[in-house]
């Protein structure tokens, strides 16, 4: 009796996949590495249809009332130009000419000789937009989403957020119930569906409803790419091959301008970012680009599949096939073990797993929620300067992650990320209020000309570390997560993210009224994430987790390890005593 419990216990211990079956396979090999550089293709795709939405809700900084040539005396055919603009769009000091009002004339003069009554009316059949950005017809243009219909354009933003963290919240579990290839398919399907769709939105609320549908799409899409990614790895490649990914996304980004002025028009532009999803459906009939994850097979008691896709593995590794592999997992699994479904439930159950997904769900929330803290300070330069200053500022996060992590750690970047961005913010902060003293007291031009480069500085370093901020903690959460929950978990702090992006838009949906608050919270809550982050593990060089038992057992290592032979007297000599951190 007490033999069968034990052989039964033995049964359900999962084998360690990264020290016993990994190497066996051909390890990080050439299959691997084939699988991972197919997997960086979604992520540019993702990125290009996430940031076209930049310039999909491009207000253009000039915009007046379309002017009515049946309401207007006839007489004023004699004029053009600058002149007609004069005397139809009023002026507005410090805007230009007024947006949303024009002049209204009777209908009986025949000449601006004399001084002539006419009053301001509300524009009530459409405006003239002479300059916008990339583009010369967006969503604002096509619909005229301006004046008494402005607040549309970021309830649009606030929408295709939402449907991200639907996405990344359900689809991020459907890669543990399904599978990550099976999930990238079923995400990437349909995301392909929705941006089509888009391309032929009739109204408003109809490109709103496909846009949100296609952002939870293409979270499916990033979510499993991502966790493959780190699967396949091994673990001194798991932060490059992260990192490379990284760069797909900063090359998108880079060449957006290029297809908006190409483009020229909305739904070209849309269709354009939805021809790389399209693409990627060909991963149907191309299983070996992009494999089912074995350690998902294997931790979720698969083994008929694990079993064929080792061997899959194997062969394409240039590996010879070792049989006594399989006995191993016969033994360590059991012949009639039946498949295992988890999902982020199961997190009601632990403690450190939920204590880590909730530490880096918050690192990511004020990793994106205060970068707009930063970009509102840039709203004084050119859209182009703004938008290549927040690309280069995440190429030089993505560096300084490939750079430093590895060396020093997970969590002692994340730690000096924290401290940089919320310095930053306080100091921004600072300079905020003595500029607005100073704005009422006499001041000499060289001290606000050094405060407003100080601002820009300080805007541009806070801006690099908030994205190196966000960037290691999904990083971060991916490595520490167990692969039975690693997508639903994932998903969940993928989710949080989205709703600091969400908070940034809806400070645009109340007129940027509220943006102190805004400010004066997210600089508090990155103070406070830098103790949150003492409590961390450490996952530099160590294997994934796979069961949620693995999950738990992962302890915060002390922040500085103590010196064996430190204040040693050799007649006082004792044992140190035993930590119960290794």
């Amino acid at each position: 009796m007490a033999s069968g419990a034990t052989a039964s216990a033995s049964c359900c211990l999962p084998m360690d996949y990264e020290t016993k079956i990994f190497p066996q396979i051909g390890g990080y090999g050439r299959y691997n590495r084939v699988a991972v550089v197919f997997s960086w293709f979604p992520t540019f795709a993702v990125a290009l249809n996430l940031f076209s939405d930049v310039y999909f809700t491009q207000i253009p900084k000039l915009y007046y009332c379309k002017t009515d040539p049946k309401q207007l005396p006839s007489f004023f055919s004699n004029y053009s130009g600058e002149t007609y603009l004069n005397l139809t769009i009023p002026w507005v000091d410090g805007q230009g000419f007024s947006h949303c009002e024009r002049y209204k004339y009777p209908s009986n003069i025949t000449d601006l000789s004399g001084k002539v009554p006419r009053e301001k009316e509300n524009c009530s059949i459409g405006w003239e937009y002479p300059t916008v950005v990339g583009l010369q017809s967006n969503i604002l243009t096509e619909w005229n989403l301006v004046c008494k219909d402005e607040w549309k354009i970021p309830r649009q933003h606030v929408c295709f957020m939402v449907g991200w963290i639907v996405g990344y919240i359900f689809l991020g579990s459907l890669c543990d119930w399904l599978g990550r290839r099976r999930g990238f398919l079923f995400s990437i399907t349909l995301s392909s569906l929705f941006g089509v769709s888009g391309c032929l939105s009739s109204s408003a609320l109809m490109f709103l409803m496909l846009r949100l549908c296609q952002g939870a799409m293409l979270a499916g899409v990033f979510v499993s790419s991502y966790v493959l990614r780190l699967e396949l790895s091994d673990p001194p490649h798991r932060l490059m091959v992260t990192m490379i990914g990284g760069f797909f996304a900063v090359s998108a980004e880079l060449l957006l301008p290029g297809l908006a002025i190409l483009c020229r028009n909305w739904p070209v532009l849309q269709a354009v970012a939805t021809l790389p999803l399209i693409l990627l459906m060909s991963y149907w009939c191309c299983a070996s680009v992009f494999p089912e994850s074995p350690r998902w097979l294997l931790a979720t008691d698969h083994i008929p599949q694990a079993k064929r896709s080792l061997q899959e593995f194997t062969k394409r590794n240039g590996v010879c096939l070792q049989d006594e592999m399989y006995p191993e997992i016969d033994s360590a699994y059991g012949e009639d073990h039946q498949p295992k479904y988890y999902s982020v439930l199961e997190l009601r159950q632990t403690r450190v797993i939920w204590k880590n997904c909730l530490i880096l769900s918050f690192t990511l929330f004020i990793g994106t929620g205060i970068q707009y803290c930063f970009t509102r300070n840039l709203d004084v330069y050119s859209f182009y300067l703004k938008y290549f200053l927040r690309v280069i500022t995440g190429a030089l996060a993505c560096v300084f992650i490939c750079l430093c992590v590895n060396h020093f750690g997970r969590r002692g970047i994340l730690l000096l990320s924290a401290i940089v961005t919320g310095l930053s913010s306080l100091l921004l902060l600072a300079l905020t209020e003595c500029t607005s003293s100073a704005s009422h007291s006499p001041c000499c031009w060289t001290q606000k000309y050094l405060q407003s480069g100080l601002v820009l500085v300080l805007s541009v370093v806070g801006l690099l570390f908030s994205q190196a901020l966000a960037m290691l903690s999904a990083f971060f959460a991916c490595e520490v997560m167990p692969t039975v929950v690693r997508g639903g978990c994932f998903g969940l702090v993928m989710a949080a993210g989205c709703v600091g992006m969400a908070a940034s838009s809806m400070m645009e949906l109340q007129d940027k009224r509220g943006f102190f608050l805004h400010h004066v919270i997210f600089a508090s809550f990155a103070i406070l994430s830098v103790l949150c982050i003492m409590l961390l593990p450490e996952s530099k060089r160590k294997s994934l987790p796979d069961s949620l038992k693995e999950g738990e057992s992962q302890r915060r290592p002390p922040l500085f390890l103590s010196q064996q032979k430190k204040d040693c007297l050799p007649l006082l000599c004792t044992r140190p005593p035993v930590s119960e951190y290794n």
